[in-house]
């Protein structure tokens, strides 16, 4: 469920009041989201990348080995660039889907409720809000 434009003004105005109040912890906050640090990759291997592809003509017209490592630097800039932006779009996480997770059953043997810790609880009603499910 998205945020209303009330909700979200105010989301907007606690952001600023932040960055005017705590500048430091703000940037220290924004630097340690995961999405940040995975674009900042996916920039790196998209230069990596260019560099490799300048390297093959280089490569060719003087000594092949230089061409050689250009295309090796081609290649996994490629993968470094799909696997960061995998990462940033969640798509890979290792994760189980929502639906297969066993947050809050009960185990048979001790009774206890498996997973049902406070952190994991507010998670699962963060992803069910997200997905409409109320």
């Amino acid at each position: 469920m998205p945020l209303s434009e009330h909700e979200q003004r105010q989301l907007e105005q606690i952001e600023q009041a932040l960055y005017a109040d705590h500048p430091r912890f703000a940037r220290a906050v924004r630097s340690a989201d995961p999405q940040v640090h995975y674009k900042r990759r996916v920039v790196y291997a998209a230069i990596g990348f260019a560099l490799g592809v300048a390297l093959l003509p280089v490569g060719v017209s003087t000594y092949i080995a230089i061409s050689l490592a250009g295309f090796v630097i081609m290649l996994a800039s490629c993968y470094w660039a799909a696997i960061s932006y995998r990462r940033m779009n969640g798509i890979a996480t290792g994760k189980l889907p929502v639906k297969d997770r066993k947050v809050g059953r009960k185990d048979k043997r001790s009774g206890r409720r498996s997973g049902s810790g406070l952190g994991e609880r507010l998670e699962e009603r963060w992803r069910r809000r997200q997905e409409g499910d109320g």
